[in-house]
């Protein structure tokens, strides 16, 4: 056997120490590195970390101190499809951060700082599947049309947070929603959320923890269960007549039938008259034609 057929240990170990090493330097710096997944859970991160893997397919930010996520980077993972940033300190300025990623199909933002959701920002992420938006204390606004373009969503965790109103389109026009928490909000359970609470009775979504999702305001309804206050905003919200209203509207009812009875008494005597005139004209006419004959 000639020497150039023969296996070469040395280079075979070579190539695999370079491609270990190229794995090592391509990892980003406290954080580990699988196949196609970076892990950074509990690094006390400030900022985005660099030189994550372009192929990374699962990226765990959690427990750290990111305020920040930036667009440009995160474009770059093209094929991310699991995204954890939970236990951070991302506030509002998350419209169109995510519009590089649009093959993401989790993502978790609990325990943070957003305020508000619009539809600027999940809107580029139509194959999301789970999103979690819980534990944030701040939030307080969720756009009627926020997830539009969400059309696949299945999970939605929204509980934990400051919301006081959620608007009955957008949960009831996502096709796919099987699983909402609602749970531990300040809900107001005025007349504008009855249709809300009435959707909740009748859809097929599962509401976790539904022991806690219950109204905060106003006082006469606090801690009462959500969807079973909805008989008791049905009673407060139907106009309620008390004995002057009915009286005012017996009159009303008197005077148009009394309005009518003359209006067809009036009609039915100027029709005798006319017909009587009529009458006595076509007979004037006649005795005329008599006494000219």
């Amino acid at each position: 056997m000639s020497s150039s057929c023969r296996p070469r240990p040395l280079s075979l170990m070579f190539l695999l120490g370079m491609g270990m090493a190229s794995e090592r330097i391509s990892c980003p710096s406290r954080c580990s590195c699988q196949y196609l997944e970076v892990n950074c859970t509990g690094q006390q991160l400030k900022e985005f970390p660099v030189a994550i893997p372009l192929d990374t397919r699962q990226l765990i930010l959690a427990a750290n101190n990111v305020s920040y996520l930036p667009a440009v980077e995160l474009s770059f993972l093209a094929d991310l499809v699991y995204l954890d940033c939970r236990k951070n300190l991302l506030g509002d300025d998350l419209d169109f951060t995510f519009i590089g990623v649009a093959k993401l199909v989790y993502l978790d933002l609990s325990f943070n700082n957003l305020t508000q959701v619009t539809f600027s920002t999940f809107s580029h992420l139509q194959s999301l599947v789970v999103l979690k938006i819980s534990d944030n204390p701040n939030l307080v606004a969720i756009e009627k049309d926020a997830f539009a373009n969400n059309t696949w969503l299945r999970h939605l965790d929204v509980s934990r947070t400051g919301l006081k109103f959620l608007d009955t389109s957008t949960v009831r026009d996502l096709p796919n929603l099987r699983f909402l928490g609602l749970s531990d909000n300040l809900w107001h359970c005025n007349c504008s959320f009855l249709d809300f609470i009435t959707w909740m009775t009748e859809s097929n979504v599962h509401f976790p923890d539904a022991d806690n999702i219950t109204c905060y305001t106003p006082e006469g309804l606090r801690a009462l269960k959500m969807p079973a206050v909805e008989a008791q905003l049905h009673f407060n919200c139907l106009p309620q007549l008390y004995k002057q209203d009915y009286i005012f509207l017996c009159l009303v009812g008197f005077c148009i039938f009394f309005a009518g009875t003359v209006a067809a008494w009036l009609a039915g005597v100027c029709a005798v008259i006319y017909e009587v005139h009529t009458s006595k004209g076509e007979e004037g006419e006649e005795e005329e034609e008599d006494t000219i004959t």
